[in-house]
Order: C-alpha cells, then sequence, then structure tokens
C-alpha cells in the first residue's frame, strides 16, 4: 500500500466529532502507542496481516500520531491471551488492537481496558462484550451461507459432502459453520458425511483430510470454509489419486493456483488482511476524538471463474502460502467508516 502519511495527518486531526467513541475518555494525545494482541502469529495469514499493521502503523508515525507499537503472540492460548492484555493495560496503551482467542473468555479483560479509557478494536475472531471501540469484519454467516449454497448447486442438490472447518471455539470460524447449517438443512438430498476442524494451515489440513479419505470411499463435494483448508484438501485429494470435487475455499494463493491449473469447479470468498490496518486506523480516528461506528462491516467480494484470473495476476506479489488480498488505502478506509 501506497503511504498516505500527509493526508492521513490532515484527516485524522480534522475528524473531530460531536460524541466521543465507546470507551474513549480522559486526555490521551498523539503520539499513541497501540497494542497489537495477535492470538497466534504461526499461520501465513496472520503474519500477513501483521504486515499490515506494522505498515499502517510505519504511516501513522510518519504522520505524528504513533509513538510505539506493543506485539504480543499467545500461541493459540487464550489465557495466555488475557495476560499480555492485562499486560497492555498495566502499561497503560492508548489502544489494543485484538483478535479473540476465545469469543467469551476475554470479555472480562476487554471490558476492564474499555472502562479505563483505552480503545479497543476487536477484528476477525470478535468478543462477546460490546464494550469495545468497534468490531471490524466481513460477515462470517453470510460467508458459510453463500459457500453452502454454491456447492448445492454444483451438486445438483444431491450428494456427500465433508465439511472443513477452522479450529472450534474461534468466532470467524463457528460463524461461518453456522452460517452454512441453514443451506444444509433445507436441502436434503445433501448428505454431510463427516467433518473436522483444524488450523488455518495447509499441513494439518491435508492430514486431516487425507484420514477422511480413507475412511470415505465415495465423497462428492467439499465444502471448506478457510482457504489453507481447501488447498490442503486439494492435496490431500491429489496425493490418493482421487478425483478432485467440488469445492469451496479463500483466496489463499496455492488454493487458487491449484485450482486454476486443474481446472477445478471451485468458488471462493476473502476474510481481507487489511482488516489489521483498518483497525489501527480506526483506533487512531477515535483516540482523536471521531465516532467511529460500532461495527464495521466489510463486504465479501466473490472469486469464481469470472474473478480468478485477476487474482492470479497479482500472485507474485504474495507469499506461495499466502493470500492474496486485495489493495487497499485511506480511502477505502473512510468509505468503510462512514457507513
Amino acid at each position: 500500500m501506497a503511504s498516505f502519511a500527509a493526508g492521513l495527518a490532515i484527516a485524522l486531526s480534522n475528524g473531530t466529532a460531536s460524541a466521543a467513541a465507546n470507551c474513549i475518555k480522559g486526555g490521551r494525545k498523539a503520539p499513541y502507542t497501540i497494542g497489537w494482541a495477535n492470538i497466534y502469529s504461526v499461520p501465513t495469514w496472520m503474519k500477513q496481516t501483521e504486515g499490515t499493521i506494522k505498515a499502517e502503523v510505519d504511516d501513522l508515525k510518519k504522520a505524528g500520531l504513533v509513538k510505539d507499537l506493543m506485539v504480543t503472540d499467545a500461541q493459540g492460548n487464550a489465557q495466555t491471551q488475557i495476560q499480555q492484555i492485562q499486560s497492555m493495560i498495566d502499561a497503560n496503551v492508548d489502544a489494543i488492537v485484538v483478535i479473540a482467542g476465545s469469543s467469551n473468555a476475554l470479555d472480562r479483560v476487554i471490558s476492564d481496558a474499555c472502562d479505563k479509557g483505552i480503545a479497543i478494536v476487536n477484528f476477525d475472531s470478535l468478543v462477546n462484550t460490546d464494550k469495545v471501540t468497534a468490531k471490524i469484519n466481513t460477515d462470517s454467516s453470510q460467508w458459510g451461507g453463500t459457500a453452502a449454497k454454491w456447492l448445492v448447486d454444483q451438486l445438483g442438490g444431491k450428494g456427500k459432502i465433508i465439511i472443513m472447518n477452522g479450529p472450534a471455539g474461534i468466532s470467524v470460524s463457528d460463524d461461518r459453520r453456522k452460517g452454512a447449517q441453514p443451506v444444509l438443512d433445507a436441502n436434503k438430498g445433501i448428505e454431510v458425511i463427516t467433518e473436522t476442524n483444524t488450523e488455518y494451515n495447509v499441513a494439518p489440513a491435508q492430514e486431516a483430510m487425507t484420514s477422511l479419505l480413507f475412511a470415505n470411499p465415495e465423497i462428492d463435494g467439499v465444502l471448506s470454509l478457510g482457504g489453507s483448508l481447501s488447498a490442503g484438501s486439494l492435496l490431500a485429494f491429489d496425493r490418493q489419486g482421487r478425483e478432485q470435487v467440488p469445492i469451496t475455499g479463500e483466496n489463499a494463493r496455492q488454493f487458487l493456483e491449484l485450482w486454476k491449473e486443474k481446472g477445478l469447479k471451485g468458488w471462493a470468498t476473502m476474510q481481507p488482511n487489511w482488516l489489521g490496518a483498518l483497525s489501527v486506523y480506526t483506533a487512531v480516528q477515535a483516540l482523536q476524538g471521531k465516532n467511529v461506528p460500532s461495527f464495521v462491516k466489510v463486504p465479501l467480494p466473490v472469486i469464481d471463474d469470472t474473478s480468478i484470473d485477476s487474482y492470479l495476476a497479482r500472485a507474485d506479489k504474495f507469499p506461495a502460502d499466502g493470500y492474496i488480498y486485495s489493495e487497499y488505502d485511506q480511502a477505502l478506509f473512510d468509505k468503510l467508516l462512514a457507513q
């Protein structure tokens, strides 16, 4: 993303609204210290997301609006994440950006941070409490429902499918699965023969699908609710010499490249990595006096045979095991916050 530090400084310094955003109180002044409370940093999606956060912070530093970025990694443990957020509260950071390792376990510490006047912006995997400055996400339920509808249509309303989910207890994973269920309920000809939960990485997804393939000789489709899950599934089918079947997924580069290479029947959408950058931008806007929305809904794009080439044309700009996310800038962020 091109730097927009100069425009940012003007936009934020002039962005004072008549009412403060939630959690914002006290005399916090720029430059701010931002906390990034990551649940885990190993998946490539998370690494790319952190990259957008750091790039946004660099722009804000140039604009004189941010001083430091404090980064923690809970390594998948919600209790560790609670402790790390508490350490940010104790350090009196001005804002905390968080992907939640649990939809409910973090509620108390997040509420405490809000009570202390710290801007809290929660994106991707959301907490239950509304004691935050803003929540930012795509519609995960819509994600699951649209994916399921596409697969049902591909199978003519009849067939045996496997469902691949992300980790249980993570809101974005659980909500995608919940969104798919009404579609499955309405199409009795679709039989869910089994489903699995796995972390959002290709290797464990491939291992999980390999086990399912040994146990299930007849599979007509795969409802995969994550991009690396889809890539792992395709590799497992190939390794076992099984014929590929219609599959859903996400904008993971490896999945899109395999889809194109093998001429698959595929569908995907995108959870933009720049939700992290947008969260930092939103926190600083709120600290500057902008009454930002309590929920920022980011539209879901559709990747299909008509649009896949436009993503693959930019593939060399992203890691081989990464996600091809769309471009972003301040104008897009301002548009989303104006909803």
